[in-house]
């Protein structure tokens, strides 16, 4: 296959800035693209939180020139490093005008009013930049509504700059509830002009919606997941998207994330007090009586473990647990959670494990190191999520033993297997309804197999442990889709 030259941008790169998913796909899958041969750069914000002496960072000669519309002209800085462990240069483009600030969207759950200029100006950067750097993309990888207008200034602003000239353009939605939503004013500072200031292109009731353009625009749209590029097109999982999508439908793909099995193993755990593996799980054990006393909760090794590490967001299925919650502890089980959210929930947890502290332990707020004790030290783990782009808590789980309890929606649905007590088959325990009743039944049936079943939950571990969903193979996804656009913009020159 043809070498590809392959500019990604997103708003948030492991590790320089986290906030979801998104971070793990932008850190993780331009190095397996690199191992396919491909020349990858990378390109972000340079925020507050990311640390120029911590990560060597270097400052390229020359400001970069910006031009915003109706604001005029801006200049920016970029800082060159790499992703760790690789050659995978990453550029930072530096503003502190815009990204100077403590939160990367906004502070708390608000987000910033001008999100739109910062996303705009990011997003010309990410163009001028190529131009900076003479070097010459087959495809930019965009992500998400932050560089949606992307796809649309290739079309528009740039389409007949040479350096663009065979350039194509992929959009990824990682999770298309947000979408970028602002006054129709920021079309002064896109400077595309009014005329993409249509109901068929950038214009909903009035305003302005980035991920909608974006979707219009690029030569290829991707979800996270092959279940989750089908439900986006329904009105249950659309958000008010779903015709437009289903009008591009012959553009849309569907590839699974990959996971960093690097840092999730627990073989080679080093945030875990034991490590173990399929072979031999006496270390499982010794995590778990090590989590038990972590967290208050009486050292048996026989009561079941159930284990959630996640935002307390809606999304999350959080409202399903809190409404069944008193049942469900009404088992002989043991729950640790670990999350941050929204406030009515993390105040539901909180006096719910001084209501049960034997029964339930609860830590709000985030913490990489007991998101992955917890991980470790559970026998099942708790993701009954609403919608599940891709998911990535249920395939770490796979790797510790820890058999995932999900709801059969998204990413959860692709990479779960639900048991099947006869032929000892599956990974884990799936419900559909996105009901409290369905969730309990669902834990209660996964409670029973654990106490009655143990042949059953033996076999379910090894084939949890048994599952490999690998970034090298998530690229081989992306890298046909980057020939197919390829392919596509040449047949379309040539008639």
């Amino acid at each position: 296959m043809k070498k590809l030259n392959i500019l990604l941008a997103a708003s948030e790169v492991v590790p320089f800035a986290k906030s979801g998913g998104l971070a793990d796909v932008s850190g993780a899958l331009p190095k397996a693209l690199k191992d396919l041969g491909h020349d990858i750069r990378v390109v972000m914000p340079r925020y507050y939180v990311v640390d120029k002496e911590k990560y060597n960072l270097k400052l390229l000669e020359g400001a970069l020139s910006v031009h915003m519309g109706s604001m005029g002209e801006m200049w920016a800085a970029v800082y060159e490093g790499k992703l760790p462990q690789s050659d995978v240069p990453i550029y930072f483009i530096e503003y502190d005008e815009f990204f100077g600030r403590k939160g990367l969207y906004g502070e708390d759950s608000d987000g910033f009013s001008d999100n739109d200029n910062r996303y705009i100006f990011f997003s010309k950067a990410v163009m001028q930049l190529a131009k900076k750097l003479d070097f010459r993309p087959d495809v930019i990888h965009a992500n998400d509504w932050h560089t949606a207008p992307i796809s649309l200034l290739l079309n528009t602003t740039y389409a007949f700059d040479p350096i663009f000239k065979n350039t194509g353009s992929l959009l990824s939605i990682h999770n298309l509830e947000h979408q970028g939503k602002f006054y129709k004013g920021a079309m002064d500072v896109l400077g595309v002009g009014w005329e993409h200031f249509t109901v068929k292109e950038l214009e909903e009731y009035d305003g302005v919606n980035f991920l909608k353009g974006g979707i219009v625009h690029a030569d290829a749209i991707n979800a996270v997941s092959k279940k989750y590029a089908q439900e986006i097109r329904t009105s249950e999982f659309g958000f008010g998207l779903q015709s437009l999508i289903n009008d591009y439908e012959y553009k849309l793909f569907g590839v699974l994330n990959g996971v960093d099995y690097d840092e999730w193993s627990p073989s080679i755990d080093k945030l875990i007090p034991f490590t173990f593996d399929i072979d031999n799980l006496e270390g499982k054990e010794k995590c778990k009586a090590e989590l038990q006393k972590e967290f208050n909760l009486p050292q048996r090794s026989e009561v079941p473990m159930i284990g959630f590490v996640g935002r307390l967001a809606e999304q999350k299925g959080i409202g399903l647990i809190s409404s069944c919650f008193e049942r469900i502890l009404e088992m002989d089980i043991q729950i640790v959670l670990l999350g941050t959210g929204e406030k009515w929930a993390e105040r539901f947890f909180k006096e719910k494990a001084e209501q049960y502290p034997l029964k339930f332990a609860s830590y709000i707020g985030y913490d990489n190191t007991i998101a992955h004790k917890i991980e470790a030290a559970s026998d099942m783990f708790l993701m009954p999520s609403l919608f599940e782009p891709c998911g990535l808590n249920q395939i770490y789980s796979l790797r510790y033993g820890t058999i995932p309890i999900v709801r059969a929606t998204g990413g959860l649905d692709d990479t779960i297997e639900n048991y099947d007590a006869y032929h000892k088959s599956g990974t884990g325990f799936k419900f559909y309804d996105a009901s409290p009743i369905a969730l309990l039944n669902t834990v209660q049936w996964a409670v029973d197999v654990y106490y009655n079943d143990k042949e059953g939950m033996q076999a379910l571990r090894s084939n949890a442990m048994s599952k490999r969903y690998e970034w090298s193979k998530a690229a081989q996804g992306y890298e046909e889709i980057y020939h197919h656009i390829i392919n596509g913009r040449l047949n379309s020159h040539h008639n």
